[in-house]
């Protein structure tokens, strides 16, 4: 199968020598869960989008620093792109950012959340499996994610399911119709990175905030389980 990735941001400088940038971070969790996979990625913020949506089999997001608010002129074009996705029933996984913006693209709402940030690991009671996910004759009661964001997914798009959630983040993992998939969480971000990432933004986070987050990181995560739910989701037929 052939993945291509949009990505919405680059992982700060300061932090790349010791975690790598976002094609990294997706190489190596989505190659250790199948080595065959082909992986094609594109700056989505620097305006590169597929010139063919059939370049790829299925497509995937990043997460990103940015809101799907912002006034950023590689967004409106990012945005149509996910529609196009959806009209022509392709494959999308929305990480983070991406979750936010497949709402967005297809008339959800979003918005800075009262609650504030969310960072560490977060645990989301889980309701339902994306479709075509193997190997599981129950459904877990609940599912942990490294997570990083200020805004959330307030109002769901029209032909969506809610498959986790909380208090704090009722959305945390939408499925739109057959094909998309959004996750507020990070897989592909390790404990380390998480831990890193909050301490450098230790100026904007709340003390009580950063406190929280990072006693979090004893919590064991559930990556390695979203990532084959993720990939189960994508070759379904």
């Amino acid at each position: 199968m052939k993945i291509g990735i949009l990505q919405c941001d680059d992982v700060r400088q300061d932090l790349q020598p010791a975690h790598g940038n976002y094609p990294a971070m997706f190489e190596q969790l989505l190659h250790h869960a199948d080595r065959e996979l082909e992986l094609v990625f594109y700056r989505a913020l620097d305006g590169e989008l597929p010139s063919e949506m059939d370049e790829c089999d299925a497509y995937m997001t990043t997460g990103s620093r940015f809101s799907v608010n912002d006034d950023l002129p590689w967004i409106p074009p990012l945005l149509d792109f996910i529609r196009t996705l959806y009209a022509n029933q392709k494959k999308l996984v929305g990480i983070c950012f991406g979750h936010q913006l497949i709402a967005k693209a297809l008339g959800g709402d979003v918005i800075q959340a009262p609650q504030g940030w969310g960072v560490g690991v977060a645990t989301h009671s889980l309701l339902a499996l994306p479709r075509g996910v193997n190997g599981a004759a129950t459904v877990p009661e609940s599912l942990s994610l490294v997570v990083s964001h200020q805004d959330q997914v307030v109002t769901l798009p029209q032909n969506s399911v809610v498959l986790a959630g909380s208090d704090f983040c009722p959305y945390a993992m939408m499925q739109v119709g057959e094909h998309f998939l959004g996750i507020q969480g990070h897989p592909e971000f390790s404990k380390p990175y998480s831990r890193d990432l909050m301490l450098a933004r230790k100026d904007i986070l709340p003390a009580e905030v950063l406190d929280h987050g990072l006693t979090s990181l004893e919590k064991p995560v559930d990556s390695e389980r979203v990532t084959r739910w993720m990939l189960d989701f994508l070759q379904d037929a």
